[in-house]
């Protein structure tokens, strides 16, 4: 039955694809935030057909601790649903820091690209980093929020992968705070196998990270001494066997 229910929905997905991606084209003329309301449409869409389809549900805790101005979202990554949920659902538009090979898939990479998002060229070497820090500030100027993965990508249910220091140096750069965010999405939606298991998404935001006048590592520790931390106490059940890697960690959880 799981793996029937998860055929439907790939098949929901590559179906409404093509179609949204060339109205995605359509609309190019149009000025951004109309653009990016339309385009998050598909993923509100898929996010739906994953709770009607699959029986994959969300709640969203510490709501209140999203700020009224900009800020750096740094979020544990252990599923493509945060990526669909965090453009469709937070309070404001988001940029995704991406490697430039993802606009050339077709439909899906246009549809981004339509975005102005903040894609990274690797090979500008240590350019690149400063090519993020000026796309950033930019975007952070507009009123958008940049969401980015410390772990750079996805993990297992369960694990831990070394948290880089970029978003925090991004974050004191631009001099925005930073929020960090536990998701246990890959309990539902893994990264494999493909299928797709009925449950509930647990989004824990914590409070904001201020930046002035510190250095990047020590906020990089504390996003990660509280995010792992937190992803320990809504899904205790898969970290029974793993302890925390990072000594501070060890420190901080009771």
């Amino acid at each position: 039955m799981l793996a029937l229910r998860t055929a439907l929905f790939l098949l929901f997905q590559a179906v409404t694809v093509v179609p949204w991606g060339l109205c995605c084209l359509l609309i190019a003329p149009l000025p951004l935030h109309l653009r990016y309301q339309f385009t998050i449409g598909w993923t509100k869409m898929v996010l739906w057909a994953a709770r009607v389809i699959c029986g994959i549900s969300w709640e969203v805790r510490g709501r209140e601790n999203f700020p009224d101005g900009p800020a750096v979202i740094l979020s544990k990554h252990q599923s493509t649903w945060e990526t669909f949920f965090y453009v469709s659902w937070l309070p404001r538009e988001v940029c995704f820091v991406f490697k430039r090979e993802l606009l050339w898939i077709p439909f899906f990479g246009w549809g981004i690209g339509l975005l102005k998002m903040i894609h990274i060229d690797r090979r500008q070497g240590r350019d690149a980093f400063e090519s993020v820090v000026v796309q950033g500030q930019r975007k952070l100027d507009e009123g958008r929020w940049i969401v980015m993965f410390p772990e750079g990508t996805r993990t297992r249910v369960g694990s831990q992968g070394k948290y880089k220091s970029g978003g925090a140096r991004l974050a004191i750069r631009t001099g925005a705070p930073v929020v960090p965010i536990a998701v246990n999405a890959g309990e539902c939606w893994p990264k494999k196998p493909i299928i797709k298991r009925p449950g509930r998404v647990v989004v824990s935001v914590g409070p904001p990270i201020p930046t002035a006048g510190r250095e990047p590592d020590a906020v990089n520790d504390e996003v990660e001494r509280w995010i792992e931390a937190e992803m320990r106490r809504i899904s205790p059940h898969a970290y029974r066997s793993t302890p925390p890697s990072s000594p501070a960690l060890h420190e901080a959880t009771p």
